[in-house]
């Protein structure tokens, strides 16, 4: 990508999330069986609730995606990372709120900060420390539209 936006970080870090949800589950080595499988007939079927479908596993791009979406994290304080991921993951603000100790809008100017740090920094500049935040978001706004 030549030019990144807000809208474009915001798109990649909820693909990053939403592929490390899909990801198959670690399974260390433990007890198996060699019973062989079940075979049900119709009648044992009726009245059963139908599987969970589950979605199937990321593609190896999307995994890839992933990983260098964790590495925008180091760019951030602590703090506005994890606040970043929760609402990737889809965390809805009040809960951020209160894990956060914060109020509503200030959750919400830390994020957009946060997300334009990570702008910045993938269009190759570096924001600037001696300007508010406001302005970092402003700058990024502008390049956006």
């Amino acid at each position: 990508m030549d030019v990144w936006t807000r809208d474009q970080v915001e798109e990649r870090l909820t693909e990053a999330a939403d592929v490390l949800k899909r990801l198959p589950d670690a399974k260390g080595q433990g007890y198996f069986s060699t019973w062989p499988q079940i075979v049900y007939e119709f009648a044992d079927l009726v009245g059963q609730e139908p599987p969970r479908l589950r979605r199937p596993p990321p593609s190896p791009a999307a995994i890839s995606r992933m990983e260098k979406t964790f590495d925008w994290f180091a760019w951030l304080e602590p703090e506005d990372a994890k606040l970043v991921w929760a609402r990737a993951e889809g965390t809805p603000w009040k809960p951020i709120c209160w894990r956060f100790g914060l109020s509503r809008a200030t959750a919400h100017r830390r994020w957009e900060y946060a997300l334009s740090v990570i702008t910045w920094r993938l269009n190759g500049r570096r924001p600037p420390a001696k300007r508010s935040q406001r302005f970092v978001v402003d700058a990024t706004r502008r390049v956006s539209s």
